[in-house]
């Protein structure tokens, strides 16, 4: 065995290792237990001791996070799956604040200490006051609060020297001159180009040489002597005489090869091996286990999941029976109870809360393209009527159609119609398309990937399939396989509010992801209503079936009135009955029952912004009488009690949402008139 290099900022992978040793343990059951293999669970609480040894607080369960890039980096699903692992908060630089040298995690409740951190962010980008200004994905202050003592970093800032190439050079002689023995396991033959000596070996040998930065530079990848010309290799070496110091070189090796099942049949790729070790008072741990990457191919130079490359498990095997191993700690003193984990930070509720606000504008939307474009067509009988515009318009209240001026114009001209609205459910370009929502959804499924169940998980990935099924090009798509389309996203986001729903418990969490929910539902709801009912077809039944149909209330009217559709009862239905899950009052009933359990809420002797804005438009709904409302003369509904009503409860929507933006999110005071009701503070 060769060391080739070593990873000590950020030594990624051991998340990999093992979802690797997870997935093989449950698909040989038999062969991993005959075959004696050693858990890796042990490494792993040895991480957590480790690690919770460098607590500055003298405190129990100290809260330990690790540092993230955020979902653009590469490797933030094996951040985010380890952090679950671990049982650690997940974390990007804007979720932490340093007040008085102290490191802090915003949460709803407030500002809750951080003892340690395990970042997964280059050291130079962990501080943008005292290292690169420009970066975004550290904590400014963190720097200071290392130094004053009062926060731990798993992973110091500036460890990433020892990853140098240029140090492999004289690790042989540093062991002899320190330690009088020889490496256990020996180095890569490595020259530093800043002596004179090794540069002439170098540049004699470049063709049998891989080059790299004497210290790890971003984006600069190793040169291989072999794949240039004999132009390129004088040119490079005339750089290193340039610059010797920046320059170091390492034999090339032949890697070993390993068999993969490939296209039907046994094949041989190159091998390495990624070994993993935690510092603990007596020394270091290594993992019995590894991550063993696979090369591309044959005859790929490195071996590199970044190049295409895959990954296997790696066994230590045991001589006797393998010891169990579970990272949940065992204590003799009694547990203390609790009916909560720790408290939520701001920016997973935030993404909570848009969760459930994109799931319900999908749905919404889903079901009023759906009865549209089903009263589209020539043999639907609504066609030539005006009985299609007032879907039309609440289609363009929503911008679910976008830069539509004359609806009716539009409705007139069929092959533009259909056209229109099949860009309404595919149109990736279109911001509020179906195919936009749901990538929403799943982009905020990605960054919540260590807060939801597997299960949810899989419906949120799962959830675009419909839509991929077929060609971006809406012209090429047929109406009714629209229309199946949609009812599939509707089932399937219907499946989504179930498992949240069933399992989720009653905890912060659900409840942003629940008022998201609502807040959604009764925009719709009321940008229905008005489009529809402002008309002068407003009591034709047809219309109010459409209605009822968008709403999910049809079963439920007719179960109650065995009538054609009434006006006054359509209103009863959809804004003053608190029973009806798709109504008015029902949302407003389920907002406030999370309102209440609001830590800001619990805390003040008065009203918040956020409640006084609830309360106020909640009483108006309270107060109205659905006979009334139904009195509408022709020309006057501008002047009508419920177009006031509708137009005051829209207009309270986004300023709810700053409200809690300001209050939650944000940790800063929004004011309610500089609310933007097209699309408020979004992730």
């Amino acid at each position: 065995w060769w060391v080739i290099s070593d990873r000590t900022q950020i030594p990624t992978g051991s998340g990999y290792a093992l979802e690797n040793r997870l997935i093989t343990s449950r698909l040989l059951p038999d062969v991993f237990r005959d075959a004696r293999v050693r858990r890796l669970a042990g490494f792993f609480r040895q991480m957590q001791q480790s690690l919770a040894a460098l607590a500055p607080r003298p405190v129990e369960e100290p809260r330990v996070v690790l540092l993230t890039p955020g979902p653009y980096n590469e490797t933030y699903f094996e951040q985010a799956y380890l952090a679950r692992y671990l049982g650690y908060t997940l974390v990007e630089g804007e979720d932490l604040t340093v007040r008085d040298d102290r490191v802090y995690l915003k949460t709803l409740n407030g500002l809750e200490p951080v003892d340690v951190i395990l970042r997964r962010v280059d050291d130079d980008f962990c501080d943008p006051l005292e290292l690169r200004n420009d970066s975004m994905l550290g904590v400014p202050g963190l720097v200071r609060a290392v130094r004053a003592g009062n926060v731990a970093l798993g992973n110091a800032l500036g460890s990433g020297l020892v990853e140098a190439p240029a140090l492999m050079a004289f690790l042989p002689g540093l062991c002899r001159k320190l330690l009088s023995s020889e490496l256990l396991m020996p180095s890569v033959a490595t020259w530093w180009c800043g002596q004179e000596r090794p540069r002439g070996e170098v540049e004699k040998n470049l063709d049998r040489m891989v080059i790299k930065s004497a210290f790890r530079v971003r984006g600069r990848e190793a040169c291989f002597g072999s794949r240039l010309s004999g132009a390129e290799r004088a040119a490079l070496a005339e750089r290193m005489r340039f610059a010797p110091d920046r320059w170091a070189a390492q034999e090339k090796i032949s890697f070993s090869t390993a068999p993969m099942w490939e296209d039907g049949q046994l094949v041989h790729k190159p091998v390495s091996v990624r070994v993993y070790l935690v510092a603990t008072k007596d020394g270091y741990m290594v993992m019995p286990g590894a991550l063993t990457r696979v090369a591309a191919t044959m005859d790929s130079p490195l071996v590199s999941m970044q190049k295409g490359g895959t990954s296997k498990d790696t066994w230590v095997l045991s001589e006797g029976p393998v010891e169990n191993v579970t990272l949940l700690s065992r204590t003799s003193a009694p547990v203390e109870l609790r009916r909560t984990g720790h408290n939520l930070g701001s920016r997973v509720a935030n993404h909570l809360y848009w969760l459930g606000r994109y799931a319900e504008r999908a749905e919404s939307s889903a079901r009023l393209l759906r009865s549209t474009l089903l009263r589209c067509s020539p043999e639907s009988g609504m066609s030539e009527t005006p009985l299609l515009l007032p879907l039309l318009e609440a289609l363009k209240r929503l911008t679910v159609l976008d830069d539509v001026e004359d609806t009716a114009a539009l409705a007139s001209q069929q092959e533009q119609l259909e056209a229109r609205l099949l860009e309404a459910v595919f149109d990736a370009e279109h911001p509020t398309s179906i195919r936009s929502c749901v990538s929403h959804i799943q982009r905020i499924g990605v960054l919540l990937r260590d807060r939801i169940s597997v299960d949810t998980w899989r419906v949120i990935s799962q959830l675009g399939d419909a839509l991929d099924a077929y060609d971006n090009t809406p012209s090429v798509t047929p109406m009714s396989d629209a229309l199946n389309v949609l009812t599939r996203i509707i089932l399937e986001l219907a499946s989504f509010h179930g498992l949240a729903k069933d399992n989720m418990t009653r905890a912060q969490g659900w409840m942003f992801l629940d008022m998201g929910h609502r807040i959604e539902r009764t925009v719709y709801i009321c940008e229905l209503l008005r489009a529809c009912l402002r008309s002068d077809d407003a009591e034709n039944p047809s219309l109010l079936e459409a209605i009822l149909e968008v709403g999910d209330s049809t079963i439920t009217y007719r179960n109650r009135y065995s009538l054609l559709p009434q006006i006054a009862a359509v209103y009863d239905l959809l804004m003053l009955d608190e029973q009806n899950p798709r109504g008015l009052r029902f949302q407003f009933e389920r907002i406030r029952q999370q309102f209440k359990h609001l830590p800001h809420e619990q805390n003040s002797a008065v009203l918040t912004p956020a409640m006084r804005v609830f309360l106020e438009n909640s009483t108006r709904l309270q107060l109205c009488d659905p006979t009334e409302l139904a009195r509408v003369e022709p020309g006057t509904w501008a002047q009508t009690q419920v177009a006031k009503l509708l137009t005051q409860l829209i207009e309270a929507m986004p300023v709810l949402n700053d409200a809690l933006t300001a209050g939650y999110f944000a940790h800063s005071t929004i004011s309610s008139s500089e609310a933007a009701p097209a699309e408020p503070h979004s992730p």
